[in-house]
């Protein structure tokens, strides 16, 4: 294999000469050349992080979804789930596959496959590890451009109400940054119920909401549209928790015919911890402190468009290095789902990261209730480490694997 390096600005430079549908293929193009590659190819992880899908050469939604391969047991499962490239002898093909995680602060998008002569070295592995690095920064710029990257993340066309409710999430449902993490997963029901969650970062803040609006389908994605849009101007305009709340609660009563959303709006100073947080009628947290868990229990204000709510009380909470946070949505707690132990299933996943601490938590969730949800079942996971990081969470944030 050649030994040339492959900088990310040979890599972007030279994706920035194509149109945004031909990153990939550039990339590839690239790592052929200069690792004497025989097969490059990028497989991207669906919505719910079950699927995989192969970028297809053909681009259209069908081509798409023929390429998908389910992850449970695959060589792309364990690279994903260990953020830690993975090299497998292929006999019969005369070559040795190298399987590359592409992920962008914990975000992960999928995997890079590349096909070569031999078993790659310490350099090789670099190019490969710079090349995935380049990917992900690509599929983020580009999916702006083109809806190529959604097609397989889909396992059908989504219903009007779908629609709405993923583009009211945020555009990566996993952030590292710094001496937080935070993660969400969102498991729908067969009639969208309306369910979202939302993050951003200030400089020393993490901003966090959850919320739950009442109803199914397109009447309840217009509602949680009403509240996410409210929350996201408020927040922008660096109003208060209260000032936010309140500005939510009289949307809902001036556009939404009467329909309520409970929610958990949150601040969390990065550097003491400190949470506040409102709770409008939303299901209690869980915090994992000090090995054991066990639910918060603040003071619950009645719903964002509720009659006769006229303020919303901002209470705290202290987190300590280490805590590990838990929000949810009554999805997660429903009557098929009493099997559910939540407790001993967050305490059974404290080593594991949060996006995979959320996945797991779906997955059991989909075993319980067989897959036959009456409601959206949302669920976000926050670690907060402190000033300093854990030293394996260090060495794994060195390394590019956590």
């Amino acid at each position: 294999m050649a030994e040339q390096d492959i900088t990310l600005g040979r890599l972007l430079a030279a994706v920035e000469e194509r149109p945004p549908v031909e990153s990939v293929a550039v990339i590839a193009r690239v790592l052929g050349e200069d690792l004497g590659a025989s097969d490059v190819g990028f497989l991207l992880a669906d919505f719910g992080g079950d699927a995989i899908w192969r970028l297809p050469t053909s681009l259209s939604p069908e081509a798409g979804r023929q390429g998908r391969i389910e992850l449970p047991g695959t060589v792309y499962d364990r690279v994903i789930r260990s953020q830690r490239p993975q090299t497998v002898d292929s006999p019969e093909e005369g070559c040795v596959r190298v399987y590359t995680p592409v992920a962008n602060r914990g975000d992960v998008m999928g995997v890079l496959e590349v096909c070569v002569a031999e078993q790659p070295g310490d350099g090789q592995m670099r190019h490969m590890a710079q090349a995935a690095l380049a990917l992900a920064y690509v599929v983020t710029t580009s999916r702006r451009f083109t809806d190529m990257y959604e097609w397989g993340r889909r396992i059908a066309s989504p219903s009007l109400a779908a629609e709405i409710q993923q583009n009211l999430l945020p555009d990566t449902l996993c952030c590292e940054a710094g001496n937080v993490t935070v993660a969400a997963a969102l498991e729908p029901a067969l009639t969208i119920a309306g369910d979202t969650f939302d993050y951003s970062l200030d400089r020393d803040t993490l901003h966090l909401s959850i919320t739950d609006a009442m109803g199914h389908d397109t009447g309840a994605a217009l509602l949680a549209t009403l509240v996410v849009g409210a929350l996201r101007n408020t927040r922008r305009a660096r109003a208060t928790l209260a000032e936010q709340a309140l500005a939510a609660h009289h949307a809902l009563l001036e556009h939404g015919n009467g329909g309520t959303v409970t929610g958990q709006i949150m601040r969390v100073d990065l550097a003491s911890g400190r949470c506040l947080f409102v709770n409008a009628g939303h299901p209690w947290p869980l915090r994992r402190h000090e090995g054991r868990v066990a639910e918060v229990h603040p003071a619950v204000d009645l719903p964002f468009g509720a009659p006769h709510q006229d303020a919303y009380r901002v209470q705290h909470l202290d987190l300590a290095p280490g805590d590990r946070l838990v929000l949810l949505t009554d999805g997660m707690l429903e009557r098929s789902a009493s099997e559910l132990d939540l407790p001993a299933l967050i305490e059974r996943d404290s080593g594991l990261h949060p996006r995979e601490a959320v996945r797991s938590l779906t997955r059991e969730l989909r075993e319980i209730t067989g897959g036959d949800l009456r409601d959206d079942a949302t669920v976000i996971c926050l670690d907060w480490y402190g000033t300093e990081l854990p030293a394996p969470v260090a060495a794994a944030r060195a390394e590019g694997t956590a």
